[in-house]
């Protein structure tokens, strides 16, 4: 992974932490961004920490603009970006009586449309080297329903079909493009949420939440070289939860 330049969206924290610290273990330098520059700059302080090699933008990833002020940013300071991580997200927990069409396009805008525009912006870099990984990060909730959230289930659903249709496109090309929807796992955002983290854990095969470390693994086995024959798959890390 030496030599390689990874973007990671939503890195200020929980997954998005997780995935750029692996990444950055695994020899790789890693562009973190996310609406939270400070959070953003605390991961990069990690990474550094590690003797990994790492910047951070502030900025939306559902602007096209800020995107590409991102890319900019990051072809400055590291480099030719080969592997993106599409990981910024919103998950509220909201009934559908509850959804209006403004929060459903909130929403829609920063879970769907994000992971769009950084695929636009990006793989221009991964035509040019020949070479790319694109990792989105779903949800298990677009495999098997959830209450409470239709919003979010359905926009990760759309990142899933995202997946597959770029990993058609660009199967010959040197690009690879899978999924990882995590299942029930403990970050900030769990425990923030009004979810029983220890009831609900005892309803899951394993009875226990995942680590962000745990999607980190699989999000760095599918970004390697290891990887290079699996494409348009959708590699779930749930404990059970839900079952290919």
């Amino acid at each position: 992974m030496e030599s390689r330049v990874a973007v990671v969206t939503g890195g200020a924290r929980g997954l998005g932490r997780a995935i750029s610290l692996k990444l950055a273990k695994d020899g790789t330098a890693v562009s973190v961004w996310d609406r939270n520059l400070q959070g953003a700059e605390e991961t990069v302080a990690m990474i550094r920490e590690l003797e990994g090699t790492a910047t951070a933008f502030g900025g939306d990833a559902s602007s096209a603009d800020d995107i590409a002020a991102a890319v900019q940013h990051t072809h400055t300071t590291l480099g030719t970006i080969t592997i993106l991580v599409n990981n910024a997200a919103l998950s509220p927990f909201s009934s559908f009586e509850d959804i209006t069409e403004e929060i459903w396009d909130q929403l829609m805008a920063l879970n769907l449309k994000g992971p769009f525009l950084c695929c636009k912006a990006i793989i221009p870099d991964m035509l040019a080297a020949g070479w790319g990984r694109i990792i989105n990060i779903a949800s298990s909730a677009a495999q098997t329903g959830s209450s409470f959230g239709a919003h979010y289930g359905a926009s990760k659903g759309g990142v899933l079909g995202l997946t597959k249709c770029l990993a058609m496109e660009y199967a010959t090309r040197g690009i690879t493009v899978n999924a990882v929807p995590p299942g029930f796992v403990d970050t900030e955002g769990l425990r923030e949420s009004p979810v029983d983290v220890a009831g609900f854990a005892q309803m899951t095969p394993m009875k226990r939440p995942g680590r962000p470390e745990n999607i980190a693994a699989a999000v760095a086995f599918l970004a390697s070289e290891d990887a290079d024959y699996i494409t348009g798959h959708t590699l779930g890390v749930n404990g059970g939860r839900y079952c290919n």
